[in-house]
């Protein structure tokens, strides 16, 4: 794709923000197709789905947060002059073509689109079909801030594909493809990886883990915990798993405390062994694999661990490489845990439901990446490039 001045992208992105603000009505009127054709047993899926006018406040202000930000682009990360007198620079440069799967969160057709092109990409967004109506009334959006500003429509493309038709799209792509993004399922995560010819970038799993050192304040602790496991179930930031320290001072006390309030808030508990000793009331883990399990779901397991070597261990088999927290006074501890537990975002005293964009500053993202290469964490507007070297010389051979 061509490069885009700064200043006409950010047109495009203010005539977005006042074409979203003009035409609530109609996007609540398709989002409302949406849910009227959703089951709504799937609690977490449908909060993922509702746009009110909240959330179109929120659309709104994510493109001008976009907007606020320097360009990405043809940034300069490093000059070097050689001894042979070669000049070399290194700047920043866009992907091309990204590909987004994602479901549910007509959001994402915001942010996603937003972050791409500002970053000079081209973009495909395949939704799911029970976001359909909402989605294809912010493509439409979007490609009327582009028509006002002369720009064609190809920068932001929807994918109207069913299941079978996005196989054989990742299997024989009718045009090239520099990056895919995979936001749903282990299945789709797989497939994706198995037939794309490009480089993939998975948002994988949540399945975050807490853990409640012997050293921990238990008041902060049930505060964390509750906000991290009920704020908000559909997020994939949730808490899905509590290990508490055998060595807790109380033990037993505060385990019966724990499971009272989660109880009292309508959490379904899930217990290992010695935790069944504790809190018989409560259903023994039917299988090992439940430790893999994002939940999505007002249900947690708690589980006992007698140290912190233990609580790694643990959390490093089964996580999702997402979030993991510590809750701990001692400060040692909690280094050696961040140190060494293997996800995108490590946390101590804190609530896991602060990984995100625009919790952690990044702004607008267009997933939580649990890859290593090239990020980790949430993907903003600065990580959606990559890079290209300059050299300069004057006839320069190599000898």
């Amino acid at each position: 794709m061509k490069l885009l001045n700064t200043d006409i992208k950010n047109k495009v992105l203010a005539d977005m923000e006042r074409i979203l603000d003009k035409n609530r009505e109609e996007l609540l009127q398709a989002n409302q197709k949406d849910l009227d054709a959703f089951d709504r047993d799937d609690q977490a899926l449908y909060e993922r789905l509702v746009v009110d006018q909240k959330k179109v406040d929120q659309m709104i202000q994510a493109v001008k947060e976009v907007r606020l930000q320097s360009d990405p682009v043809n940034q300069e990360i490093s000059t070097r002059h050689l001894d042979n007198g070669l000049k070399i620079i290194n700047k920043t440069a866009p992907f091309g073509t990204i590909m987004i799967i994602y479901e549910s969160r007509p959001d994402v057709t915001v942010e996603a689109a937003v972050l791409a092109f500002k970053a000079n990409n081209k973009i495909l967004l395949k939704g799911g079909k029970e976001a359909y109506h909402s989605n294809k009334a912010l493509v439409k959006f979007w490609h009327q801030a582009l028509a006002e500003n002369n720009l064609p429509a190809d920068f932001i493309q929807f994918l109207e594909m069913d299941r079978t038709q996005t196989q054989e799209f990742l299997k024989n792509p009718d045009q090239d493809l520099d990056l895919i993004v995979p936001r749903g399922g282990e299945q789709l995560i797989a497939f994706v990886k198995e037939h794309a010819k490009c480089a993939v970038l998975v948002s994988g799993r949540g399945n975050n883990f807490l853990y409640v050192h012997q050293e921990a304040d238990w008041k902060k602790s049930l505060e964390v915990i509750i906000n991290a496991k009920t704020h908000k179930i559909s997020a994939c930031n949730a808490l899905d798993k509590i290990l508490i320290d055998t060595r807790m001072e109380g033990y037993d006390d505060k385990l019966k405390e724990l499971r009272q309030l989660l109880i009292d808030k309508g959490v379904s508990i899930l217990v290992d062994e010695k935790v069944k000793s504790i809190l018989p009331e409560e259903n023994v883990i039917p299988d090992p694999s439940v430790w893999e399990e994002e939940f999505l779901a007002m249900k947690c397991v708690i589980g006992a661990v007698d140290n912190l070597d233990e609580a790694i261990e643990k959390i490093n088999t089964h996580s999702g490489g997402h979030s993991a927290s510590i809750m701990t006074e001692n400060n040692t501890v909690a280094q050696t845990f961040m140190e060494n537990v293997d996800c995108a975002a490590v946390y101590q005293n804190a609530s896991t439901r602060f990984t995100d964009g625009g919790q952690m500053g990044v702004g607008a993202e267009l997933a939580i990446s649990t890859d290593k290469l090239h990020h980790r964490g949430p993907l903003g507007l600065k990580q959606l490039v990559t890079n290209k070297y300059y050299v300069f010389g004057d006839g320069q051979v190599r000898v």
